[in-house]
């Protein structure tokens, strides 16, 4: 028997609640790792047309941009491989972006972080977390 186009429509808006939720879960799971390691929270999803930005943080005079991945498996690499050169670009445009409107910060040293979740973040998962994981081409 085959699906309505209406509980097609139905079953996609469902999975796609359930991924911003544990997006959501994600980030404020790397927000309270973060800050326990003495990152102090400036921003969060601060968006753009380029782009979007998960976490703004500082250490100790530098502007850390962290990117928030989780998945549920490990196929195709897991988390952290899905931050390929494409989303690189578009954090980078983003940090562009963040540092026209936020004049203050445009003197800081600045790091790009990944943030990484596999599993479910409200139940059983392991995280990592990668310091520099990339770098702008050019300044910033």
């Amino acid at each position: 028997m085959r699906q309505s186009t209406q509980a097609k429509g139905t079953v996609r808006r469902r999975r796609a609640a359930e991924s911003r939720r544990s997006g959501e879960n994600a980030e404020d799971l790397a927000a309270d790792y973060l800050a326990s390691r003495g990152l102090a929270l400036l921003a969060r999803n601060v968006r753009c047309k380029g782009g979007e930005l998960d976490l703004v943080c500082s250490d100790r005079g530098t502007l850390v941009v962290v990117e928030v991945r989780q998945r549920a498996r490990s196929d195709f690499g897991g988390a952290l491989a899905s931050v390929a050169p494409a989303k690189q670009r578009r954090i980078i445009r983003a940090t562009r972006f963040l540092l026209h409107t936020h004049r203050e910060w445009r003197g800081w040293r600045l790091r790009f972080d990944v943030f990484g979740v596999q599993g479910p973040p409200d139940g059983r998962h392991a995280i990592a977390w990668v310091r520099d994981a990339f770098r702008a081409g050019r300044r910033c």
